[in-house]
């Protein structure tokens, strides 16, 4: 069965690289990384009932599993090449199981192929629906986005808009139907299931971008890991925070703020530059299609501080996802 399962996965997601030696099929890959590059690697795990709902579409699975890493890479600046999956997956019928690989890997393919991105190992095993991606990507030598690097003064921006995941999520747990409505939590749904991870984004903020991360905990948690590898602080002003018409037109406004300030699961590049290279930075990320907002400032000191629209300093703010609560 085992063996079953990862031909039909490596079926729909064959993608002919050069750099691939030696597939599926053996008991390790072979890959030939290209000279002069550095090696970028990301992994992540996603578990039923903790990072997605139960019973979330397995074509959805298969691309988010695979997007939530390759926006690992993107916040890195790096170009993707390499994906490992583990899957774990609960006892069924034969057919059903089958149904799920075929609804998985259709998505999982349908993000990799535009990246070129080949699937080159895995495993199987049965437990509690978990799905493991590893992700590997090149960088050239001294041009890796960190978290470290900010500077005080640096204006801190983030590409496309914030709260809508969470949003989605929201409507899920309140019973909203995708097809019911004015479209509204059909959007805010699907970009929480089909998050479009950054990676064009990543690769033009390179020489230009002095810290990244990506948004998957939430705004605050993640600038939060800034400061804390630039020991500095930063402060945003909500009035600011990039919100789509759809989250504004399904929400009131503090809902809407919370949302982006602490949400997560948006996959989103946060990211610092200086001042002077703001506007320049603003038109090639808008030229790209995703754009880049403007939201505030690394200081000196440490954690975030956020002023409502008031300009008054929220004192009690939700800081995001804790993995371990």
């Amino acid at each position: 069965m085992e063996f079953r399962l990862i031909d039909r996965i490596r079926e729909r997601t064959a993608q002919g690289r050069e750099d691939v030696r030696l597939g599926i099929g053996d008991d390790a890959a072979l890959v030939a990384p290209p000279a002069g590059q550095e090696l970028a690697i990301a992994v992540d795990t996603m578990v039923e009932g903790v990072h997605f709902p139960h019973g979330t579409d397995p074509a959805d699975l298969g691309w988010k599993s695979l997007a939530v890493n390759l926006s690992d890479l993107a916040a890195m600046g790096a170009s993707p090449a390499w994906a490992l999956l583990a899957l774990t997956l609960p006892r069924k019928p034969v057919e059903q199981v089958q149904q799920f690989i075929d609804g998985f890997a259709e998505g999982f393919a349908q993000l990799a192929q535009p990246h070129r991105l080949a699937l080159i190992g895995g495993d199987t095993t049965s437990g509690a629906l978990t799905i493991s991606v590893a992700v590997h990507g090149f960088v050239p030598p001294g041009q890796a986005l960190t978290r470290a690097g900010a500077r005080a003064g640096d204006v801190v921006l983030v590409t496309g808009t914030l709260g809508d995941a969470a949003a989605g999520l929201r409507l899920l747990q309140a019973g909203a139907r995708v097809a019911e409505g004015d479209g509204r939590a059909a959007y805010l749904i699907e970009r929480l299931h089909r998050p479009i991870p950054r990676l064009q984004a990543g690769l033009a903020l390179r020489g230009r971008a002095t810290a990244c991360i990506d948004v998957s905990d939430g705004l605050l948690a993640d600038l939060g890991h800034i400061c804390e590898a630039s020991a500095l602080g930063a402060e945003i002003d909500a009035s600011l925070l990039p919100r789509s018409s759809m989250l504004l037109g399904a929400f009131d406004e503090v809902v809407t703020r919370d949302f982006a300030l602490s949400g997560g699961d948006d996959y989103e590049l946060c990211f610092t530059v200086p001042p002077a290279q703001v506007a320049e930075v603003q038109g090639d990320l808008a030229r790209l299609g995703c754009g880049a907002t403007r939201i505030g400032r690394m200081v000196e000191g440490a954690g975030v501080r956020v002023r409502d629209e008031h300009g008054q300093w929220l004192e009690t703010i939700h800081r995001g996802w804790d993995h371990f609560a």
